[in-house]
């Protein structure tokens, strides 16, 4: 028996005739004056409007293609958010070619793997440092990559390799190619159809090699069409582009959504600026996953803690009676406390200086995705006036298909469907979509495809359900459904995650498959527990040594006792051990996208494992760890098996 829903004005015939280029050339003929793009350079915000946005990218794009860039070719995008990088691949897309952003941490061996999927030509590098490793690749010969493309030039001055050249130098040719053909510009624009790439991106990995997932224009603008469509975000947003580029999240709100209705894209310095180039920006629209609103928390209340008297006085009196209205509220009971009176008072006197300073002050939509939130977190920026939801979506379906209503939130559910996408549960309790945003299938995988996508439907691999109001909800992935030896049902992933609520605990691997009792491997948040170790005078010298501190484990327990209270007795969990390090995705134990590679975890700490079993009270340890040298050491430790 199939359950099926799909949102009001759906319909899996909803036909998008727009291209990159058509957008393109419609936002700098009809707004060529208003600001695409902002980036953060020495310190000094440059602007660039529509029609000097789209300039840049036709010459890039003529510029490419007289160096052997063409459809069925692709290029290797590589480095932090930089707005050279984004117009490159709106270029590729002019093209008909693939670009394909890689994340800026990416190892040789992972980008071995894109090198062997598909025939790249070329690459986009942000500063040296990638183009050193595309050099290394390339003189191993384990490359085709002919032409390197940079954007920063320090450090590069004296390279002589061949295809070497600088963003300024590709641009000329392509502004020479473009001045003597009057017609090419319009050529460009209009090359392109619906059904030719957008993006070439790649699934996760967690139970393997990456898989190749080429989203079309089609498929791109439809998904920002469902998102507009949702309420998620409206015209002229202004955001700040800080996400991975290789993930798809930051594709679809900060190319195809921005480009479809007019976004200024604001791109900070550095990674390491970003919260200060986000006050003085502050945007309009704001995705972050549930770690990032995590850390943000824990920096407010770092901060609280480190105020004078008054302030802190001001501030739980204020913020304890905003908090306990959400919570009545998200509980389905009446508000009260703070109207309206008080809401305004708390508004000038703490809500509005915490959200100045943090650069929210101006946030009309606020979201997460990627896995789950923790009610504490959720809770704290509600009761603050800032209206975060959640969403729901994956790289097939370009990354939106359900979204929370801003005075529809219920933790527990991502929402209902965004307009222009299906949901059906099937017999197995698995969710599917239909939408013209679902991908036609993997790269070169036709088995893996066929898999994925039935009749038209994607398979999404999630478990979940569909409440009678038409709220979905998300248990975790159907391959992880597991089995204790007494045939009780649980999933891991979701009681992961509710460990990970606690601010204490960054990553969390539940064990429990086919035995008895549920245990679990923890890695501590160093930043959080440090922090917490400092106020509370705890020594420590390194995150090892901090990792296994009695009264480190004291907190450990708290979250671990919060989550048994809210599963069955079966599924409680009886044991634990605080790794001493993180899971890495340089170590292989977790995807760039903080997604845990269950099998390496289970194979490399075996030892670990056993011992949570055996009436062990100790385990020793030797723990690879890959420095950012390349280098590769251990960390050994004996490391106490606790009692929950």
């Amino acid at each position: 028996m199939l359950e099926g829903h799909m949102a009001e004005g759906a319909t899996s015939h909803n036909s998008v005739n727009e291209t990159i280029g058509i957008l393109l050339a419609r936002n700098a003929s009809n707004h060529g004056s208003n600001i695409a793009m902002r980036e953060k350079e020495r310190g000094i915000w440059k602007e660039s409007t529509w029609r000097e946005y789209s300039e840049d990218v036709l010459a890039c794009a003529a510029g490419l293609e007289k160096i052997g860039v063409k459809p069925g070719k692709a290029v290797l995008i590589l480095g932090d958010n930089r707005a050279r990088l984004y117009g490159g691949m709106l270029a590729i897309s002019l093209l008909g070619a693939y670009a394909m952003p890689a994340y800026p941490g990416a190892t040789l061996d992972e980008l071995q793997h894109f090198l062997g999927e598909a025939d790249i030509v070329a690459a986009i590098a942000e500063d040296q440092e990638q183009v050193d490793k595309i050099l290394e690749i390339r003189d191993a010969g384990a490359s085709g990559i002919e032409h390197i493309i940079y954007d920063e030039t320090r450090g590069l001055g004296f390279y002589e390799d061949d295809g070497l050249m600088s963003w300024d130098h590709l641009i000329e040719i392509g502004l020479h190619d473009l001045n003597e053909i009057p017609s090419r510009r319009e050529e460009l624009l209009h090359r392109a159809g619906p059904d030719d790439p957008a993006i070439f991106l790649h699934s996760s990995g967690t139970t393997g090699k990456p898989k190749g997932i080429v989203l079309s224009q089609k498929n791109v603008l439809t998904a920002a069409k469902n998102g507009h469509d949702a309420g998620a975000f409206g015209e002229d947003e202004d955001i700040l582009a800080y996400l991975p580029m290789a993930w798809v999240g930051d594709y679809a709100i900060t190319v195809a959504a921005a480009l479809r209705y007019r976004f200024t894209v604001n791109v900070p310095e550095r990674q390491e600026t970003v919260v200060r180039d986000m006050r003085e920006i502050a945007p309009t629209f704001y995705l972050a996953a549930p770690r990032s609103w995590d850390q943000m928390l824990t920096t407010i209340q770092v901060g609280m803690e480190d105020s004078t008297p008054l302030k802190k006085w001001l501030y739980h009196f204020f913020m304890d009676r905003a908090i306990a209205a959400e919570t009545r509220k998200l509980n389905g009971k009446s508000g009260g406390a703070l109207e309206p009176l008080g809401r305004l008072l708390g508004e000038a006197l703490v809500f509005g200086p915490i959200k100045d300073q943090f650069g929210m002050s101006r946030l009309k939509s606020a979201f997460t995705g990627g896995e789950a939130i923790g009610e504490d977190t959720f809770v704290f920026y509600r009761a603050l006036g800032i209206k975060l939801r959640q969403l729901y979506g994956q790289t097939e379906i370009s990354a939106i298909s359900a979204i929370q209503a801003p005075n529809e939130v219920r933790l527990h559910t991502v929402g209902t469907p965004a307009p222009g996408v299906e949901v059906k549960i099937d017999d197995s309790g698995q969710i599917m979509l239909r939408s013209n945003s679902v991908f036609s299938g993997y790269f070169n995988k036709p088995e893996a495809s066929a898999e994925a996508l039935q009749d038209g439907w994607l398979l999404t691999g999630d478990a979940g359900y569909l409440e009678d109001n038409g709220q979905l909800v998300v248990l975790g992935r159907v391959s992880e459904v597991m089995y204790t030896a007494g045939g009780e049902r649980y999933v891991p992933n979701y009681i992961e995650n509710r460990l990970k609520f606690s601010p204490y605990i960054k990553d969390a691997a539940v064990l429990g498959s086919g035995l008895d009792e549920l245990t679990a491997m923890v890695c501590v948040d160093f930043e959080a527990v440090g922090h917490w170790a400092e106020v509370n005078g705890v020594p420590y010298v390194s995150y090892a040594d901090l990792s296994q501190r009695d009264e480190v484990a004291t907190l450990l327990r708290e979250a671990f006792r919060r989550v048994n209270k809210a599963v069955t007795e079966p599924l409680q969990l009886k044991r634990f051990v605080s790794l001493p390090k993180e899971f890495d995705p340089d170590d292989g134990e977790i995807t760039r996208t903080r997604k845990l590679r269950r099998k390496v975890v289970q194979e490399r700490y075996a030892d670990v494992i056993a011992a949570l079993y055996d009436g062990s009270k100790e385990v020793y340890v030797s723990a690879q760890v890959a420095y950012e040298t390349g280098e590769v050491g251990k960390v050994e430790k004996n490391l106490p098996i606790r009692e929950v």
